[in-house]
């Protein structure tokens, strides 16, 4: 509990472990709010029905909050005035009246403020992906802020857990998002970096991750932990292994 997870890929598409993730929590019995910036609701579903997880049966038992933020991006650029002054939209920075998360913020907040009838284990926030929130035209400062007012509300007060996935493009040039990434880093409890292979594609071996525990963060002297391993995705699952030691390999 109390713990802020980064998710990074590079070279590569770490989406598979935002999917485990929220398949991962919701099984567990935690009240999940999962931001999704990415892709549709459509899709998580899909995936999380390959996963034994019904986020249609979680959304309607009000274990997971949804914000489809694709969908919520076209209703409030191009949706009617009515649609938009009914509800106020999490992602109001995109209107041009406020440049801040405030109204994100809100809803996290709000989705993971428990109520008397709650009986879930634990309030989870997950965010795929935060570097969406960039190209919506957010800038790191108000990213950062919302990041840091989620980890105060959801990991201190509330004693949950903080899951987010930003895409690092480090031969792109977007120094905005290397920044994000880089901030986050420092703050993370526990980092999973996904990697492409260095060698190119390969039909066994989809990439390698680094597993890093952030041992600093606690003060006591002692360096990080960190352990690589390579991994092969499959329909239903992810397979795991020592560097060179693949299936096809032995």
């Amino acid at each position: 509990q109390g713990k802020f997870t980064l998710l990074r890929d590079t070279r590569t598409d770490g989406s598979f472990l935002v999917h485990h993730f929220l398949s991962f929590y919701l099984r567990a019995g935690c009240k999940v709010c999962f931001v999704a910036l990415f892709q549709s609701f459509s899709h998580y579903s899909v995936v999380a029905q390959k996963l034994g997880v019904s986020l249609t049966a979680a959304k309607e038992r009000g274990q997971l909050v949804f914000l489809e933020g694709l969908k919520s991006c076209l209703d409030l650029c191009f949706g009617e005035e009515e649609e938009q002054s009914r509800e106020p939209s999490a992602l109001q920075f995109l209107s041009g009246s406020s440049s801040d998360l405030k109204a994100l913020f809100d809803f996290v907040q709000a989705s993971l403020s428990p109520a008397g009838s709650d009986t879930w284990k634990g309030p989870v926030l997950l965010v795929d992906d935060l570097s969406v929130l960039l190209s919506l035209g957010a800038t790191p400062v108000a990213v950062l802020d919302f990041i840091h007012y989620c980890r105060v509300t959801v990991c201190s007060q509330l004693k949950g857990n903080i899951v987010v996935l930003v895409h690092s493009h480090q031969d792109s040039g977007d120094k905005e998002n290397e920044l994000v990434g880089n901030c986050l880093w420092h703050q993370s409890d526990l980092i999973l970096w996904a990697e492409g292979l260095a060698t190119g594609f390969c039909r066994d071996v989809h990439g390698q991750i680094r597993i890093i525990k952030r041992v600093s963060l606690e003060l006591r002297g002692e360096q990080d932990h960190i352990q690589i391993y390579q991994y092969k995705i499959q329909d239903k699952n992810v397979s795991f292994f020592a560097p060179g030691l693949s299936a096809a390999v032995l």
